[in-house]
């Protein structure tokens, strides 16, 4: 089976398509001229210099007023989603990062939330939290196959910027999270087992009996490759046992520990969405739009779970499509992760999208090889062509507040750059300002820096 069509079955690749063609690890083409401006687009551009604040790096470190508009932007929002146009592109992920030190430090957010797997988040959790393990170790443990693009040298700074800023405020830490639901390491496993094994000792033969064969033994994704390789009616009767054992749980009585109790729910529940994931019938095409939503469904609730739980202030990493509010490819995907949220958190939750004109990216080619890519400028008819014509190369802009005629050209679909996991892509129509509340475009970026390759 092919990366591309296991990456399909994971539902880890957003196939949203391309406006400009690329090619591996080759120079950008010689850029297009600009066509001569009709008033329409004068205008609209006008309107979006009126709107756009400027950006002074995407770089983390250093002042950060630049980025005092997004403070008044996402408002009293609980869970912010930050999207990306690429899933491998160094600007974004530094971006990333050095949007969440300043939300940290001026609006009060403690989480980060990464779109990869839950047991993976509680292992970074507990390395920024408390020093245990190794980053380095485990973002090569945990991030391979679909997530191998996290493996990446500015997460990594960012993780080990959270442990130093925890170190200086040892009451007051911050937290990472992962909401997705490609897997469930032996950690999920351990942590109910031994709840129950504490707890309610008469039934740890019942859960033992219901997780055979369940609990990974060998790496990530060697574990998910042997997973997907299992019959149909073998996964249907695992995802059977997973749900048993929740509501096992469930019935129990929380007892004097809350907390406790909570979190062996939650943990168990996180085992049973990675067996209800894989309890499509991938075989049949009419069960993967179902699939899809599931998927961002899921997402969308560990994410509020974490949030009500902890107390904490979110900010979600995750690719555009996951962030935003309507699905570019709605046969395919129903639903996305963003308009989940906006359903359970109302204005608490806020979307950004990231667009970028020109510049590179990692991505699986055709041959099931990673490429560095390279793009050109945006072509002409695109979203990107007019977003790079504003006075700013990097800004920021509220779609919401933006005058006319840029309102009603926002709310139009138009062809926009947004890549997952493999390229080439097909191409998708995307109306920014009912997809997102506020956008950050780059004039340009670079590919990211992939560790262990």
């Amino acid at each position: 089976m092919t990366r591309h069509r296991t990456g399909l079955i994971l539902t880890m690749l957003i196939s949203l398509g391309a406006v400009a063609a690329g090619t591996p690890d080759a120079t950008a083409a010689p850029p297009t001229p600009l066509p001569s401006p009709t008033p329409l687009t004068s205008a609209v551009v006008a309107a979006l210099d009126r709107s756009a604040h400027p950006l002074r790096t995407v770089e983390p470190g250093g002042a950060t007023d630049d980025l005092r508009p997004l403070d008044r932007m996402i408002g009293g929002a609980r869970v912010v989603g930050l999207g990306e146009a690429t899933h491998s592109s160094h600007d974004f992920f530094a971006l990333k990062d050095r949007v969440f030190r300043h939300l940290v430090e001026t609006k009060g957010f403690r989480t980060f939330a990464l779109e990869g797997a839950w047991s993976t988040g509680l292992r970074l959790n507990d390395y920024v939290l408390y020093g245990k393990g190794n980053p380095r170790r485990i973002f090569r443990e945990e991030f391979q196959r679909d997530y191998l693009w996290w493996n990446n040298t500015d997460y990594l700074k960012l993780v080990e910027w959270m442990r130093a800023y925890n170190v200086r405020h040892p009451g007051d830490p911050v937290r990472f999270m992962g909401d997705d639901i490609g897997w469930a390491g032996p950690e999920l496993y351990d942590s109910v087992t031994a709840y129950v094994a504490d707890t309610h000792p008469e039934l740890s033969t019942r859960l033992a009996e219901l997780y055979r064969g369940l609990r990974p033994t060998v790496p990530a994704g060697t574990y998910i490759e042997q997973y997907l390789d299992k019959p149909y009616a073998e996964r249907k009767e695992m995802a059977e046992r997973t749900g048993q054992a929740l509501e096992l749980l469930k019935r129990q009585s929380p007892g004097k520990d809350r907390e406790a109790y909570d979190w062996a729910v939650q943990n168990a529940a996180v085992v049973d969405q990675v067996a209800r994931q894989y309890d499509f019938d991938f075989a049949d095409p009419a069960q993967l739009p179902a699939a899809m939503r599931y998927r961002d469904e899921t997402m969308a609730a560990n994410v509020v779970w974490w949030q009500r739980h902890t107390g904490t202030k979110v900010l979600l990493s995750a690719h555009d499509a996951h962030v935003g509010y309507v699905p570019s490819d709605p046969a395919n995907y129903p639903k996305m992760q963003g308009a989940f949220l906006r359903d359970r958190l109302g204005s608490g939750y806020r979307g950004v999208g990231l667009t970028f004109d020109r510049g590179s990216f990692n991505a699986t080619g055709p041959d099931d090889a990673i490429h560095r890519w390279t793009l050109g400028p945006a072509g002409a008819g695109s979203n990107e062509r007019i977003l790079d014509q504003v006075r700013f190369a990097d800004y920021l802009v509220d779609l919401r507040s933006v005058g006319s005629p840029a309102r009603t050209w926002l709310e139009t679909a138009r062809p926009t750059r947004s890549i997952g996991t493999d390229y080439p892509e097909d191409l998708r129509n995307i109306a920014l300002a009912r997809s997102y509340d506020v956008l950050i475009h780059l004039h340009s970026v670079t590919a990211a820096r992939l560790r262990d390759r």
